[in-house]
């Protein structure tokens, strides 16, 4: 297929699962951090479970269909994630339920993705499609729309709407040119704050739906501006560092490389120190590797 063309990447790193019952809203409501109610047939969200002190522990889209709210935590972590989640039932009328065997999760990108799934440029919106649901990216629709289908015939039905085969790895081209973290391949574990990571432009808080896990020192960040650091995309003249290799201006450690492919890559930088670079010849590296930085053209800060 052309670079123009709709593609489809099914994402084995993302395992579904289903919270069901008359409390499943009331439930995650109050532990993850975007507004569970807003969720419908028509409607997905981006969200994060944090700690108590607001560091990030795992990322997911929650859509609904058939009476399920479905999220997508990735493939390796996904049982710790429901052993947290069951620690929170107590008397909640829900079932929790992994389906990663009978649902998968797709990246549906490129060309007229959106089109062919009769969805609108507008992060979130969703359609019932092929037994199943589909969205446009609830953090950034540049990055086309994600779907939770029926794992059997599920190439057939997303060939028969239109849809090319493609890797995991050509959606990952895109998330990194595009500045997008990917779960804990970007995000630290009981360590990264949403807000360093521009999670907050990415459509994962919600600032007015009240009390949830960490959501009073996620707050306290953004009103008191603590903010140092930040999450930039950026290229590479050189040999891809591995994940973790720091980057150095004149010698001093100012931040660390996350994931990244080919000469693209995502970095954690201290933004004082980002002033410097450029100046009196000064360049970032990592490795071996010269490190340029862009800002997102969907950041705010």
């Amino acid at each position: 297929m052309t670079a123009e063309q709709a593609g489809y990447a099914i994402l084995e790193d993302r395992g579904v699962i289903a919270v069901a019952g008359e409390d499943r809203a009331a439930f995650l409501q109050g532990l993850v951090s975007n507004d569970v109610r807003r969720v419908a047939a028509d409607r997905a969200v981006y969200a994060l479970f944090l700690t108590p002190q607001g560091k990030f522990l795992h990322d997911f889209r929650i859509a609904e269909s058939d009476g399920a709210l479905l999220l997508d935590p990735e493939t390796d972590r996904r049982e710790e994630f429901l052993r947290r989640l069951k620690m929170y039932k107590l008397r909640s009328k829900i079932t929790l339920e992994d389906r990663a065997g009978a649902l998968v999760a797709v990246a549906l990108f490129g060309g007229d993705a959106l089109a062919r799934l009769g969805l609108p440029d507008e992060a979130g919106a969703a359609v019932p499609f092929a037994g199943g649901v589909a969205f446009t990216d609830p953090r950034l629709p540049a990055l086309g729309a994600r779907a939770f289908l029926p794992r059997d015939g599920v190439t057939a039905a997303l060939e028969a709407a239109g849809f090319a085969p493609r890797g995991a790895e050509d959606y990952d081209r895109l998330r990194l040119s595009l500045g997008v973290p990917e779960g804990s391949r970007d995000l630290t574990p009981d360590k990264a704050l949403p807000l360093e990571n521009d999670l907050d432009d990415l459509n994962a808080i919600s600032w007015d739906k009240g009390c949830y896990m960490g959501q009073e020192l996620t707050a306290r960040t953004k009103y008191r501006a603590l903010i140092r650091k930040k999450l930039f995309p950026v290229t590479l003249d050189g040999p891809l560092p591995a994940p973790g290799t720091p980057v150095t201006l004149d010698g001093k450690e100012v931040g660390e490389i996350r994931s990244g492919h080919g000469s693209s890559a995502l970095a954690l930088l201290r933004l004082e120190d980002l002033t410097r670079a450029g100046q009196d010849g000064l360049v970032l590296t990592a490795g071996e590797a010269t490190v340029t930085p862009a800002k997102p053209v969907w950041a705010s800060f």
